[in-house]
């Protein structure tokens, strides 16, 4: 029996969530619904420039593989996370967080002085989410933050592909990718945002490496990742880079293939209001659902009934309470 379920891989952000107009948007020359890297300089001017607007989400730990994580671990699962944080406020605040979650993390995260990643997600009316990140002490996660014995001890190794924007990022996802081979883990990737796939196509591509055990994408960076143009042409080729792969399609729901069947799972209809976390949360409900012996289809279904619930309201996390009641309907 393994200890943990997951392995997680990536940034540690403390999030912020703003709305605003697209007007503003323009107004501010902010690319609307991509992952932007800013200077901590360009963010607090964001920030000043926004400040009475309606702030709807807490202070939480974020990050795209530690929502997905988080997730996982409410729902259940043993999960780990690696990641790097500064010994500031929000750093400490940070593994407080995650503690709290129940994820576990090596002892040696916040060994640093400096400034602990943040994220400004700006929420415009159409329930788009517009991220712009200092990535902090993060942009500096390396292969010290790795801890291969909890990876022997996990069944699933999962990385985030915005590290790809970080030399070092990028080569801790290389190295966690290829001890899981070695020993025997499977492994898991997000394309994560369609703007790391258009300018970071060939940093994927080597975190990649042979194919990875399953791939998770939107229809854009589907598209975009394979050079095609009908998502039936995509699917024929992420052959060449996963095993198995999960595509969300919005309100439509997702694409599944288990290695043998793809399928078109229905997705839940809700009023959204924020898409913040929505791949996130499909990715972390989807694991924990396969680690617990569902199929694909059965995943998918959860997953999806989990990324609605979080589009319906403000923030990328769900309470607790929350969790309890979607996995109570898992396999229903």
């Amino acid at each position: 029996m393994k200890t943990y379920d997951i392995y997680g891989l990536g940034a540690a952000l403390v999030d912020t969530e703003i709305e605003v107009q697209d007007q503003e948007l323009e107004a501010f020359a902010i690319a609307k619904g991509v992952m932007t890297l800013v200077d901590e300089p360009r963010q607090h001017a964001l920030v000043d420039s926004l400040a009475g607007h309606l702030v709807t989400a807490k202070r939480a730990s974020g990050g795209s593989a530690a929502n997905s994580v988080i997730a996982a671990a409410f729902f259940g699962s043993n999960t780990f996370f690696s990641c790097k944080v500064a010994q500031d406020d929000n750093g400490f605040f940070y593994l407080r967080d995650l503690a709290v979650a129940g994820v576990s993390y090596p002892v040696k995260t916040a060994v640093e002085a400096g400034i602990t990643g943040k994220c400004l997600v700006l929420i415009t009316p159409d329930a788009e989410r517009t991220m712009n990140t200092f990535l902090g002490v993060s942009a500096e996660l390396s292969v010290q933050e790795l801890d291969v014995d909890a990876l022997a001890a996990s069944s699933y190794a999962y990385i985030e592909g915005y590290l790809v924007t970080s030399p070092t990022g990028r080569e801790a996802a290389v190295k966690l990718r290829e001890e899981a081979e070695r020993l025997g883990v499977k492994t898991a990737l997000s394309l994560s945002d369609p703007a790391m796939v258009t300018y970071f196509r060939d940093g994927l591509l080597e975190m990649v490496g042979g194919g990875v055990d399953i791939l998770f994408c939107n229809e854009s960076e589907a598209l975009a990742f394979t050079h095609s143009h009908t998502l039936a042409e995509a699917e024929d080729r992420l052959g060449q880079f996963c095993r198995t792969f999960a595509i969300t399609c919005g309100a439509r729901g997702a694409r599944v293939f288990d290695g043998v069947n793809l399928s078109l799972v229905p997705g839940v209809e809700v009023t959204a209001v924020d898409t913040n976390g929505a791949g996130d949360m499909f990715a972390g409900a989807f694991l924990h659902a396969i680690q617990s012996g569902f199929d694909y289809v059965q995943a998918a279904r959860f997953a999806n009934r989990a990324a609605a619930q979080v589009v319906s309201q403000f923030g990328p996390r769900l309470k607790p309470e929350q969790h309890a009641e979607l996995r109570s309907l898992l396999g229903h």
